[in-house]
């Protein structure tokens, strides 16, 4: 059985933010872009049309440098237990905190995950909105994210100063 993607083009304070969803919630976002890219083709739902401006306004408080806990509902499927149980424990990182992959890990009860953690945060679709960035090395070493370490730099400076 063939999914139902919706796309949508989010204006944001960062550049523009192309969202899919299906009907469960937000199944990916990409990293912002300077340039608007093509207007998706196909109808939205009246659900998403709302989640999505939802989406915009909470990311333009997020980027203003506002304490966002994001209220769209996000699509799980596709993503193994595993993955999803980290990615599930990742979006509870509150805004402005840091956890290792390592911590990570115990607190699932994988103490001996943490490689495995960082290979499930690589999976995580939903950048920002589940905030793999607040993910760190062990000795607060910036390692690994989607939208380079310069971008994850940014976002926790972003976090630790006070809006």
């Amino acid at each position: 059985m063939m999914m139902q993607q919706m796309h949508t083009i989010l204006e944001t304070d960062w550049g523009y933010m192309t969202a899919i969803w299906t009907d469960l919630g937000l199944w990916e976002l990409d990293f912002p872009v300077k340039n608007k890219p093509e207007e998706p083709k196909g109808e939205v739902t009246e659900s998403v049309k709302f989640w999505s401006e939802q989406l915009r306004q909470e990311l333009n408080m997020y980027w203003r440098g506002f304490a966002v806990a994001f209220g769209v509902p996000i699509d799980w499927r596709g993503y193994t237990s595993f993955q999803a149980t980290v990615l599930k424990f990742t979006a509870t990182i509150s805004y402005g905190q840091t956890t290792s992959y390592g911590t990570l890990a115990r607190e699932i009860n994988s103490p001996k995950a943490a490689r495995a953690v960082g290979g499930a945060l690589h999976r995580n679709r939903v950048p920002i909105v589940v905030p793999c960035h607040r993910v760190i090395g062990a000795k607060g070493t910036l390692t690994g994210f989607g939208g380079g370490i310069e971008l994850k730099q940014a976002l926790l400076l972003l976090e630790s100063s006070e809006g």
